[in-house]
């Protein structure tokens, strides 16, 4: 991921699709919480 420009929710959301995964944003988002994983504006904010 590059640092300045961190992947939103729905664009992991459309990756994985285009790998043949199917999630929804929200599924996406809720694994990115149980990580402790900060959204992407946060992110974004750690460079």
């Amino acid at each position: 991921e590059n640092p300045a420009k961190p992947l939103s929710d729905s664009k992991l959301a459309t990756l994985l699709a285009d790998q043949g995964i199917i999630v929804a944003r929200r599924t996406v988002a809720k694994y990115r919480e149980s990580l402790s994983i900060p959204p992407s504006n946060q992110r974004k904010q750690l460079v």
